[in-house]
């Protein structure tokens, strides 16, 4: 037999505003501010936003109030005073569709300060935010230190950066600055009623962290085009003799097959696995030749990519193919057919010294960032990832994942690629999945050995692989990797991580400029 007690009740509840609570509420604000709210204002403020109203139950008492409403930004970040922008109190203002949460009131009975109830509120306040999809939480903070020490530091400004800099501790601004509000300037004679603030106040903003900073990405959040995870497989190809482009063909659809059986989102193929085309032919070409002659193929290829991605229902990264480009020259592209039925293009912008010398390859001029529908993705192939101001190009423009398809011959080659995409990972606080070659084709010039063990990479933080690793292939042996891709949680991280490497560039010491040719920047 169980025996219950009193003790089995929770004793502290932080939970949504009820109409029976409004006298303990205004019972609170009168304990803690001398004169507070009325039973009206508080019905007011339930009457516009309950959802948006909270309050700390301690063995039947409240001790905690947490008030809030939805407000557009322009009103948000205008001048204006507590009494203005809440409506005396009552929360008229609040604006359903509102894209910032106003933080109009958290106060906590002094007599229980110790269980960090103003800290369960905010958090509360944050959760709300992130359900709403809201660009963030803006209010203006008390700063109840500054009529003690406003005569040692000149001016309000001068007080709020001394407390900033963790030379001055506010018993508000302190702790608002600790749970992750950042302070945006001084707000005059906010409220004229608070004495020790001297009527003045600071507005604090906190930024949703699940809601990107970069504009495409954002974008595509706002319409429910994000999804919160993909799928995405990477494929290390085997090199084998064939009879004809069918056959090749044939090979390719199969691990399409494989990856959408497994409802994968991405699908990639390595670096130039269309050199297998050679064999069908199997006559001693010179490298340039050899090109040349696999150009031949673009236009199937590239038919056979679209195909499969509609018939199958997924993204293919296309590995890459040499193609002649308007100028003559050959060029070594990427194509990526989604599974919408259009076809995108990703030139390698830079030859290896043996692909220039040799194949007579020239690197493309431009690096854009594909939209999908799992979000924007970067291309980068195999030699351009060891130059990491194109990675940072493809992110600047919203890219969450970064496909590298490679070719390398030897050990040491493949270690180049991977330790730096395992570095634009890092700093780019983005996915990286890669894609190689293995096994061998005799009498094909610059393609007779290879070495690769494709992986799918990610940032090294708490909520990724300690070592940065989603899956890695098994080295020189045909296969397919899998790993399953948060991208909410990466667009969290990147405004909540360890580390921000986004948000701490210098942009005041170093910035990259794009040149822009043949306009097609």
């Amino acid at each position: 037999m169980m025996l219950t007690t009193q003790d089995d009740k929770a004793r502290l509840l932080i939970r949504p505003l009820e109409p029976a609570d409004l006298a303990g509420v205004v019972a609170l604000s009168v304990r803690v501010y001398g004169s507070g709210y009325s039973q009206d204002m508080v019905r007011g403020q339930l009457g516009h936003f309950p959802e948006g109203q909270f309050v700390a139950e301690y063995d039947g008492t409240i001790v905690g109030h947490c008030a809030t409403f939805r407000i557009d930004e322009a009103t948000a970040m205008a001048p204006h005073t507590w009494r203005e922008i809440t409506a005396g109190g009552y929360a008229a203002r609040h604006d359903p569709h509102g894209d910032w949460l106003y933080g109009m009131e958290v106060c906590v009975h002094p007599d229980y300060r110790g269980l960090r109830i103003g800290r369960r509120l905010y958090d509360l306040r944050k959760k709300l935010c992130q359900s709403l999809q809201l660009k963030g939480i803006v209010f203006v903070g008390r700063l109840p230190g500054l009529k003690r020490k406003l005569r040692q530091h000149g001016s309000v400004e001068a007080y709020v950066a001394a407390v900033e800099s963790a030379q001055v501790r506010d018993a508000t601004l302190s702790f608002q600055l600790r749970n992750g509000f950042v302070a945006q300037g001084v707000m005059r004679d906010y409220l004229p009623s608070d004495a020790d603030s001297m009527g003045h106040g600071v507005r604090l903003i906190w930024r949703n962290p699940k809601r990107s900073e970069n504009a495409v990405v954002r974008l595509q959040q706002e319409r429910g085009a994000l999804p919160d995870r993909v799928r995405v497989a990477t494929v290390q190809y085997q090199q084998r003799r064939i009879a004809d482009f069918a056959e090749f063909a044939q090979q390719v659809e199969y691990f399409v097959d494989i990856a959408a059986d497994y409802r994968s989102d991405f699908v990639v193929f390595p670096e130039l696995f269309t050199l297998q085309l050679l064999s069908v032919a199997n006559a001693p070409l010179s490298p340039a030749d050899s090109l040349r002659t696999l150009t031949q193929y673009t236009e199937q290829f590239r038919e056979l990519l679209k195909r499969l991605a509609v018939a199958y229902n997924i993204n293919i990264i296309g590995g890459s193919h040499p193609t002649y480009v308007e100028d003559g020259d050959i060029h070594n592209v990427c194509y990526v057919a989604l599974r919408d039925g259009s076809l995108h293009t990703q030139e390698k912008l830079h030859p290896t010294p043996n692909e220039r010398h040799w194949w007579k390859i020239a690197g493309g001029e431009r690096a854009a960032a594909i939209l999908t529908d799992c979000g924007p993705i970067g291309v980068m192939i195999c030699y351009d990832s060891e130059f990491p101001e194109l990675a940072r190009h493809l992110i600047d423009q919203g890219a969450l994942l970064l496909f590298v398809p490679f070719c390398t011959d030897i050990r040491q080659g493949y270690l180049r690629v991977r330790y730096c995409c395992q570095a634009r990972a890092v700093e780019n606080q983005c996915y990286v999945i890669t894609s190689g070659n293995v096994g061998n084709l005799p009498g094909v010039n610059n393609f007779d050995i290879q070495y690769a063990q494709s992986g799918i990479f990610t940032p090294c933080d708490f909520p990724f692989p300690p070592d940065g690793i989603a899956a890695l292939c098994t080295e020189n042996t045909e296969q397919v990797a899998f790993a399953d891709l948060r991208l909410d949680t990466l667009v969290e991280f990147r405004a909540n991580g360890t580390v921000l490497n986004l948000k701490d560039r210098r942009h005041d010491l170093y910035q990259t400029t794009w040149a822009v040719k043949d306009n097609h920047e």
